[in-house]
């Protein structure tokens, strides 16, 4: 078994003995594919504004490009243009590292970097080759480097970066099926961990990333789409390699629905953030995208077991993803993690809730998946506020 190291050691400054904490915000996928994106943040923008710093995940490309490069099923690319009112929200740093980043191949990653980069935000998790999808976005706050790294554990191949290639960067995740009793062609049992290799080659760039910020956020895309409360095995496995590292704290993504927290080495990792602003049409049963689209919506109900809510034509998502929330990550000599609950309304518009009836039913929502995936968490009302610990 591998001994547990330490988060690595980090610079000091002499800044740091009466620096106040810094205020993170993070949410979780972001698909602004629809016209006016800004009226979709109008009730979050208060929110994201008021951290030094907020995160949030690029699902899709930006780009004019017609390029199609998946073999499964590809998002169409959103208008470069909608990335300014992610940024007139108040996204610093947007996450790249994700199932849908290479869809419509390089020319969709560059587009989607630059079209990022036009309207003031870093990205992290994708570009031209490997090392440029490893890099982590930085910003300066306060006299201290705040580093996001952002990796995809959930594929596919393809979409990944190599030396000579562009895409994101990725951890190796396998997945082992074992039958569970004499009964060949029943359900097996399914246990995923990941490449040995892979996950030290992670670890060595968080530790190398680690020694040169002052603050690390780790985003991992991760988890199994559409599906409440469960975490596959590899999701804990990575998370705690990510806290081992160094990092402070790691936000998950890529789900669709929200997943609980857990509180590991005094460190927090937001298994699944959920979606935040996620609309489009691209996933409606009578979009004409792509044929593969088009089949993936008609067999949606018989693999996931739900369907969209049809007064939600612009939210082809699980009804319980509609619970979702904007982390919260308070660093000073520790690491305080919280929420503010949010709801996302009829038209696709989260919408923050204190401790309200609403506010009250997100909480139930997050304790319930939290134990139902045995974490052993506890939640609380703090003004607003829900903290974790």
């Amino acid at each position: 078994m591998r001994a547990m190291r330490r988060p690595s050691p980090r610079r000091k400054r002499a800044s740091d003995v009466t620096a106040q904490p810094l205020v993170i915000a993070a949410v979780g996928d972001l698909i602004v594919d629809q016209p006016e994106p800004g009226r979709f943040f109008r009730d979050v923008t208060a929110h994201l504004r008021a951290a030094d710093l907020a995160i949030g995940h690029i699902e899709v490309p930006h780009s004019t490009t017609t390029e199609v490069t998946s073999v499964d099923v590809p998002a169409p690319p959103a208008d470069p243009r909608h990335l300014a009112a992610v940024a007139d929200a108040g996204f610093g740093v947007v996450t790249l590292a994700g199932n849908h980043i290479y869809d419509s191949g390089a020319t969709g990653i560059a587009d989607t970097i630059a079209a990022a980069a036009r309207v003031g935000m870093v990205t992290a998790g994708a570009g031209a080759d490997l090392p440029a999808a490893k890099r982590p976005a930085v910003r300066e706050i306060a006299g201290r480097r705040v580093g996001v790294v952002s990796y995809n554990c959930v594929g596919p191949r393809e979409s990944w970066a190599t030396s000579r290639k562009a895409g994101c960067a990725a951890v190796d995740v396998l997945t082992h099926y074992e039958m569970r009793n004499a009964n060949p062609g029943g359900p097996p049992r399914v246990r995923t961990f990941c490449d040995p290799a892979s996950l030290q080659a992670f670890r060595d760039d968080i530790a190398a990333v680690a020694a040169e910020t002052d603050v690390l956020v780790v985003a991992l895309h991760k988890g199994l789409v559409h599906t409440p409360a469960r975490l596959a095995d590899y999701e804990t496995e990575i998370a705690h390699a990510a806290i081992d590292a160094g990092a402070h704290a790691v936000i998950g993504h890529h789900a669709h629905i929200g997943r609980g927290v857990e509180l590991y080495r005094q460190r927090p990792i937001f298994h699944g953030l959920g979606n935040f602003v996620t609309v489009t049409d691209a996933l409606t049963p009578s979009h004409d995208s792509s044929e593969e689209a088009a089949a993936w919506a008609a067999g949606r109900a018989e693999v996931f077991g739900f369907v969209p809510d049809p007064a939600m034509p612009a939210y082809p998502f699980h009804p319980e993803s509609r619970h979702t929330m904007i982390a919260r990550l308070t660093i000073g000599d520790e690491v305080a993690a919280s929420f503010v609950p949010c709801w996302i309304e009829d038209d696709g518009r989260p919408v923050p809730h204190g401790r309200d009836a609403r506010g009250e039913q997100i909480l139930e929502y997050v304790r319930s998946i939290s134990a139902r995936a045995g974490l052993i968490t506890r939640y609380d009302w703090d003004g607003d506020l829900i903290r974790v610990h």
